[in-house]
């Protein structure tokens, strides 16, 4: 096994374990981490991402699968099943991620799923109806980083 596969075995097992530290051990300071939710994300704001989501996700349930790495890159797919939001809807997201290394940590990471599939299933009808358009993605990742700039703001204070 590869590395890079260990350190991305490793991101994994912490994320199952809501273990945000381990997950941003796998990190390079300098990570850049992209996905359709938050947009991009850089440094600090990536590892206060995985924290706060960590510390929020109650009844999360997170398996990963097809794990591949080399010298340079690495892949996954992975899944996680959670409840989102007041109403506490049911999420099975089904997410397709890309890594990049540097120095033996991760440096690049993109998670690609359907915004749409996810939307209907975390917003309701309107995320069914709109999920596609970019109006309500954009308005999500507004959202997003609103809720993740609280969170470092108030983790600082």
């Amino acid at each position: 096994m590869h590395p890079n596969e260990q350190v991305i075995r490793k991101f994994y097992e912490a994320f199952h374990s809501r273990d945000a530290a381990g997950m941003n051990a796998c990190y390079h300071p300098n990570v850049v981490f992209t996905d359709p939710a938050f947009g991009r994300l850089e440094g600090r704001q990536a590892f206060a991402m995985w924290a706060m989501l960590c510390s929020r996700a109650k009844d999360l349930q997170v398996t990963a699968g097809d794990i591949r790495a080399d010298e340079n890159t690495g892949s996954a797919y992975w899944e996680a099943k959670y409840s989102f939001g007041p109403k506490r809807r049911p999420v099975h997201n089904v997410v397709s991620a890309n890594f990049v290394f540097r120095d033996g940590k991760i440096i690049e990471h993109t998670d690609s799923f359907s915004m749409w599939k996810w939307s209907g299933m975390a917003i309701g009808l309107i995320g069914i109806l709109f999920g596609w358009t970019s109006f309500l993605k954009s308005a999500i990742q507004k959202s997003a980083n609103r809720q993740l700039n609280d969170y470092m703001q108030r983790q600082s204070a």
